[in-house]
């Protein structure tokens, strides 16, 4: 995907030093995702319907890893559960629930499995190819 193609497809305002940078992860993840699909198919040879959906959950996870200024899972899920200053006390609710556990976020975004369902992308089969 060229940042051209990305700024086509989002509303977010993601400057191309930032798209550069958070390019190839979001690539590896979705590569992952799809079982490295087009790593052995052409993608400009495949169904153009199946690439749109592909291009836009790559912007969403994207746009995921720009939102939480992270792209590792560690880097998502290191932030502190509570600290306090002062008199004022701060607490993650993201990180905090009233049972007592903590929450996670996930490394893939939930929109990427929006745009890829029903596209075979998400079939974990094993394939030979």
């Amino acid at each position: 995907m060229t940042f051209e193609e990305f700024k086509g497809l989002t509303s977010k305002d993601i400057g191309d030093e930032a798209f550069n940078a958070l390019l190839p992860k979001a690539s590896a993840i979705l590569d992952n995702i799809t079982n490295h699909f087009y790593v052995h198919v052409d993608i400009e040879k495949d169904n153009k319907w199946r690439v749109n959906k592909f291009k836009d959950a790559l912007v969403a996870q994207i746009e995921y890893f720009h939102v939480l200024g992270a792209t590792s899972y560690e880097e998502i899920n290191n932030s502190p559960q509570s600290f306090t200053a002062g008199r004022t006390s701060v607490t993650n609710p993201s990180r905090y629930s009233s049972t007592g556990q903590n929450e996670t976020k996930p490394l893939a975004a939930e929109d990427v499995y929006i745009y890829l369902e029903g596209t075979g992308l998400l079939n974990r089969a094993v394939m030979v190819w």
